[in-house]
């Protein structure tokens, strides 16, 4: 049994994520997730709200509300909606936390210590209509590399070039809109990430098995222009974790917080202490103190040396967690655990377009619930992930693909075996004949797309897996139509029972595999099955968990088509307006 880490990208707390959203990092972090705990590893899977920084700010000016209330309501939103999309988190935490507080500042202590941070006298845009310096995300503009009208102070979105407010072509306030700017002096904080570039370029090259869009943006980021660039780690706002070093005030640092880009990956190793504070971890061992228990997951001299930790993120995210969060653990000095393995995404269109939270285009997370289940959103968005391209959400191709694979395949085969069943032999699993040819072929066949769908899925190769649950899938289709119990019963009535028998031990067997993508149907499967959900050791014998006897009930509908109306209307509401 291994030791799994798993973290996803943290959203920003600034309102309700679409789907291109929730595919990017959290959705398939769960897959592996609950993959990973079905296969009989020790898994931690954390998350939190990214409560800090000029989104938080914004966002509650807008709602009228203190920013701190703000943010508590939007997380309790945020843990809904996970819980509604059926996220498996151990613990999802809030980066506004007293211990991500202590955490930080912890690390800047040390960071100070080991001279890895350094006062900055610089010239920062000062807004004379807001009446206040303009931190990175407070300004936006034209990007100077691609173009882009809508880039931030920070980092264009559209390019992901790194940049700095006085980049910005036509800046304005991101506040009132004003273009009354100046440039006024004052002083920051850098983290000295350049005094760390070879270092950081040696454990880059050291992971070889990292997907080539997380090694290329890291690599292109240490080496674009003059490389690896020192960071600003604190910010003139008010809302945030006051600059202190260590337990100690910063002397001229006073009123000023650190950036959100410093403090939000710390947060992933708070979450495991807010885990173990909620009383959601184990016991610590006997005459230990409970740090211990969140520890022996994020310290090596604790125990987090056997832990393999696997991080999921979108591709705007990689630089952070491929060079500053890093830099930060490594400058640190102590014995915190390195990512493993960072998978990272493209982006997912949106009909034509880009998802746009502003304009209100594409669905949101709690209009995809309101329309369908988690599990339709979950097949789709996984079975389409945006690996190695960018992808797109379309109409027609969410209703084809889920009409075609959830309902004719998956739902038709369970449907047409159990209520075949019912209609010759009862709610039981029948007795009598014996498997033959037909079956002996197939489990042969079915072991071989097992070990490969295992394979895939142990790489994270998540379009892949998908493909092959689905030919799985489509195999016992296939079978029952080969097979034909019901023209078989007319002339012989043991091999029609055993042909029946051995379908309906194909559902626990698709239960079990189709959890980690469609939890509520697996267990909705197993539920009308009478059996847990257990990965299988080998096909043939996951094939012979039914025995003659074995009580069943006909379940449910599965999983309804979509009809074409439906699609129509739904295409025309999130067209373009947040309703």
């Amino acid at each position: 049994m291994a030791r799994i880490l798993i973290t996803s990208a943290i959203p920003y707390i600034n309102g309700i994520k679409h789907l291109g959203n929730l595919v990017g990092s959290q959705l398939p972090a769960d897959l592996y997730a609950r993959y990973m705990r079905a296969r009989g590893h020790e898994v931690l899977f954390l998350c939190a709200t990214d409560e800090h920084g000029t989104p938080a700010e914004l966002a509650a000016a807008k709602a009228g509300k203190p920013v701190a209330d703000y943010c508590a309501e939007m997380w309790a939103v945020q843990d809904e909606l996970g819980k509604g999309f059926r996220l498996s988190f151990d613990h999802f935490g809030r980066s506004s936390s007293p211990r991500n507080h202590r955490l930080t500042q912890h690390f800047a202590g040390r960071l100070a210590d080991a001279n890895l941070i350094r006062e900055v006298s610089e010239k920062q845009v000062y807004s004379v209509a807001d009446g206040r310096f303009l931190p990175d995300r407070y300004i936006e503009g034209t990007c100077p590399n691609c173009g882009y009208d809508k880039a931030r102070g920070d980092q264009c979105e559209n390019c992901t070039k790194q940049l700095d407010p006085t980049d910005l072509i036509e800046p304005r306030s991101a506040i009132s809109g004003s273009t009354d700017l100046e440039v006024r002096e004052t002083k920051h904080l850098y983290l000295r990430q350049s005094e760390m570039r070879d270092q950081l370029r040696d454990w880059i090259d050291s992971k070889t098995d990292w997907p080539v869009l997380t090694t290329s943006i890291a690599r292109k980021w240490l080496d674009d222009g003059d490389g690896l660039q020192d960071r600003g780690i604190t910010r003139d706002l008010d809302w945030g974790i006051p600059v202190r070093r260590g337990t100690e005030g910063w002397p001229g640092m006073e009123g000023k917080v650190f950036y959100v880009w410093f403090d939000a990956p710390i947060e992933y190793i708070a979450c495991a202490a807010e885990w173990v504070d909620a009383g959601k971890g184990p016991a610590p061992d006997p005459g230990a103190d409970k740090d211990s228990v969140w520890e022996r997951w994020w310290r090596t001299d604790k125990g987090a040396d056997d832990v393999r930790y696997v991080q999921f993120m979108g591709k705007d995210n990689v630089p952070f967690h491929t060079l500053s969060f890093p830099a930060t653990i490594l400058g640190s000095g102590e014995p915190w655990k390195l990512v493993d393995y960072i998978k990272s995404f493209n982006y997912l269109n949106y009909d034509g377009g880009q998802f746009s939270t502003s304009q209100g285009r594409g669905v949101f997370m709690d209009q995809a619930l309101d329309i369908l289940p988690s599990d339709y959103w979950r097949w789709w968005l996984l079975s389409h992930v945006p690996e190695t391209s960018d992808s797109e959400f379309t109409w027609d191709g969410f209703q084809q693909d889920v009409n075609k694979d959830l309902a004719d395949v998956l739902g038709n085969f369970v449907s047409r075996i159990t209520k075949f069943c019912r209609s010759k032999f009862g709610e039981i699993v029948p007795e009598g004949g014996a498997y033959g040819p037909k079956e002996t072929a197939l489990i042969a066949d079915l072991q071989t797309r097992l070990d490969r769908y295992q394979g895939h899925m142990d790489a994270i190769e998540i379009r892949k897996a998908a493909a092959e649950l689905r030919a799985i899938w489509v195999a016992g289709n296939e079978y029952l139509q080969s097979a034909a119990p019901w023209t078989a019963f007319k002339e012989d009535p043991d091999r029609a029972a055993a042909i029946t028998r051995f379908a309906l031990n194909l559902i626990p067997f698709y239960a079990a595999l189709s959890e980690p993508f469609i939890p509520d149907a697996a267990q909705q499967m197993a539920d009308a099955m009478g059996t847990d959900l257990i990965w299988p050791e080998t096909v043939e014998r996951a094939l012979s968990r039914l025995a003659p006897g074995h009580a069943f009930t006909v379940p449910d509908v599965l999983f309804a088509k979509i009809a074409d109306e439906d699609r129509e209307a739904w295409a025309a509401r999130f067209a373009g307006t947040r309703g």
